[in-house]
């Protein structure tokens, strides 16, 4: 049912500026940051975040995030892509494959490629170098989960633990 992209997404063209600038700009939003690289005391370097999925949270997978958010025509320039994506938004705002009862994908092993947060994918949709993945995936879920669920919210507790860990 969905288009996947192949593993090798090098026939995909590179990002736009446009598009590098709507993910460091949705990050800039955040008034907490999780902690880079920089120096703790006694010259003790801080440790950077790893990016990794929290089960049960989903809040990426609220597709209409509201005005904050940048739209499909904003990321995408394949039209298939901008197709897909709107044909997976819900009357609710929600993805039409997102279990809310259990907050699972119904089709998680076969999610389109813009579901999955991986370097190729960040480096394809926002231009994010690799080497800045992790650091920018974790930004980039702290804003979305403090949009869906609240910055008070056990979900965020969570996948600040989680990226710590």
């Amino acid at each position: 049912m969905l288009a996947i992209v192949p593993s090798s997404l090098a026939a995909v063209k590179p990002a736009t500026e446009k598009r590098r600038n709507i993910l460091v700009s949705a990050k800039t939003q955040t008034k907490k940051k999780v902690s880079g690289s920089s120096t703790a005391g006694f010259g003790a370097r801080k440790k950077e975040p790893l990016w990794q999925c929290v089960k049960n949270c989903g809040a990426c997978c609220k597709l209409d995030k509201g005005p904050s958010f940048p739209t499909p025509e904003e990321i995408f320039d394949d039209s298939s892509d901008i197709q897909l994506y709107k044909s997976l938004v819900g009357s609710d705002g929600w993805c039409i494959h997102f279990e809310k009862s259990t907050r699972t994908c119904s089709i998680y092993d076969d999610r389109p490629y813009f579901c999955r947060v991986e370097p190729q994918v960040f480096e394809t949709l926002y231009g994010i170098d690799k080497k800045k993945f992790n650091k920018e995936a974790c930004s980039s879920c702290i804003d979305t989960i403090k949009a869906v669920y609240g910055s008070q919210s056990e979900e965020l507790d969570k996948f600040k633990i989680a990226v710590r860990s």
